[in-house]
């Protein structure tokens, strides 16, 4: 049970000295018991307090880290169910698997496969984070492919529920700080140790729920709580059940045993369906898994899921935007006319794929406009004469261009007095309303 704003208030030094930001050590408390500020912004309290109240009001989930320097991810830390609560925190993370029994020239494909699908999608870049090993039972084999994809760079997930094996492989990449997954009622104790003995978490194997939970209990009886759980079950249904019961106990049900991430091998679910297995994919960066193994990745099947996974895993109450800058297509020079629209991420991809499909050089200006659409942006404010002539001052346009033409979407029409007030010495032209009208109305203009 969770303390109450009272029980916090209680913990504190009770000064009121305003250093944490808020006026009273009330407010502080009533704010910490909500979760909308941690219990360390107080420097003045004990740390027995501070051990007490971490406790007690710490998220249901555990966050884990997995991943070192710049591959380091979090996991986990969730505290509700469902988006429209409140914003989930930390995004599913996709496995490429591998095993001992791949050919060099599968192997090969693969590691290909996860290089060419990394690009940017909102400022964010899209590819596959880890890469899972599975070992059956080829030990040299494994070894030598866990050897062969560090240059990869990526973390791995090493599935294995041999220990001597798992510890052999773990001594590989250990400096990664990899996922070691395989442990089960049999192999627990080794396999608690070998976690415990190199820094890195565990995920925990277990057939039913019931026995996930005993186990989960054991590892945190062997004093471990960097734990994963595989919560694949025999087919998709018991997957699907499994997965979310986890995580509604330890969410609604405020039970710690199962409040930690999890892993679901939706490679295994799908049984060599490629199209069923983006549809699984994409049903656990939903409900709820933290780590999703897919067999491999290609284009046709990581556009989908990483565009879902963005949207899901973003602020429902802050837009989705690009940076603000200038942006250039098909080698503009200094006759090319400027294109404006706003930094709303719908907005620019549907207007920024319309001029490329037009082939025509041009430049396209992006102001601050809040990440509104264009007509909700200009209703607010965000987009006037004033935010357009200072991004075109700021941006070195009126330098670099001989002729100076800017185009301002067609809904928007009524700006262009003010913004000809605003820029002398330009041509202020209407373009269309419609982005599909661009290309045309790119190759008409004179």
């Amino acid at each position: 049970m969770g303390l109450t704003g009272l029980d916090i208030f209680k913990l504190t030094p009770r000064k009121n000295c305003k250093e944490c930001g808020f006026p009273t050590c009330m407010a502080f408390a009533m704010k910490v018991a909500s979760g909308a500020v941690e219990i360390e912004k107080c420097p003045y309290i004990s740390d027995e307090a501070k051990a007490k109240l971490s406790e007690a009001t710490a998220p249901p989930m555990k966050t884990i880290k997995i991943g070192a320097g710049d591959n380091e991810k979090a996991l986990g830390g969730e505290t509700v169910l469902f988006r429209h609560e409140k914003t989930f925190v930390n995004r599913p993370l996709f496995a490429v698997q591998f095993d001992d029994q791949m050919a060099d020239d599968e192997l090969a494909r693969k590691a290909d496969n996860i290089k060419k699908v990394d690009y940017e999608r909102i400022g964010e870049q899209m590819h596959a984070e880890l890469v899972a090993v599975k070992y059956t039972d080829n030990k040299d084999r494994y070894l030598e492919i866990v050897k062969q994809l560090k240059d990869l760079n990526k973390t791995f997930v090493l599935v294995c529920d041999d220990a001597a094996v798992a510890a052999d492989a773990v001594a590989l990449v250990k400096e990664t700080k990899p996922v070691l997954v395989g442990a089960n009622a049999d192999n627990l104790e080794d396999m608690v140790k070998l976690a415990k003995d190199n820094g890195i978490v565990l995920g925990l194997s277990a057939a039913g729920i019931e026995d996930l939970y005993a186990l989960t209990e054991k590892a945190q009886g062997l004093d471990y709580k960097e734990l994963v759980l595989n919560t694949t079950g025999e087919n998709i249904a018991k997957t699907f059940e499994k997965t979310i019961e986890v995580r509604r106990t330890a969410l609604e049900g405020k039970d710690r045993t199962f409040g930690y991430p999890s892993i679901v091998f939706v490679n295994e679910l799908a049984k060599g369906d490629a199209y069923m297995q983006t549809a699984l994919a994409a049903t656990f960066i939903l409900k709820y898994g933290s780590i999703i193994v897919l067999e491999d990745i290609e284009y046709a099947n990581a556009l989908p899921l990483f565009a879902l996974r963005q949207n899901i895993y973003t602020d429902p109450q802050k837009p989705m935007r690009v940076e603000p800058k200038v942006y250039e297509f098909a080698n503009p020079d200094a006759e090319s006319p400027v294109l404006l629209t706003v930094d709303f991420a719908l907005t620019y991809f549907v207007v920024s794929g319309e001029i490329e499909r037009a082939k025509v050089p041009a430049y396209l200006a992006v102001p601050d406009a809040g990440g509104l659409s264009v007509l909700t942006s200009w209703a607010a404010g965000k987009l006037g004469a004033s935010v357009i002539r200072d991004m075109i001052k700021n941006s070195g346009l009126e330098e670099k261009l001989t002729r100076k033409r800017l185009v301002l979407p067609g809904k928007v029409a009524v700006l262009k007095g003010d913004v000809e007030e605003e820029l002398p010495g330009w041509e202020i032209i209407v373009g269309p309303e419609e982005a599909m009208q661009i290309p045309k109305f790119l190759r008409e203009l004179d």
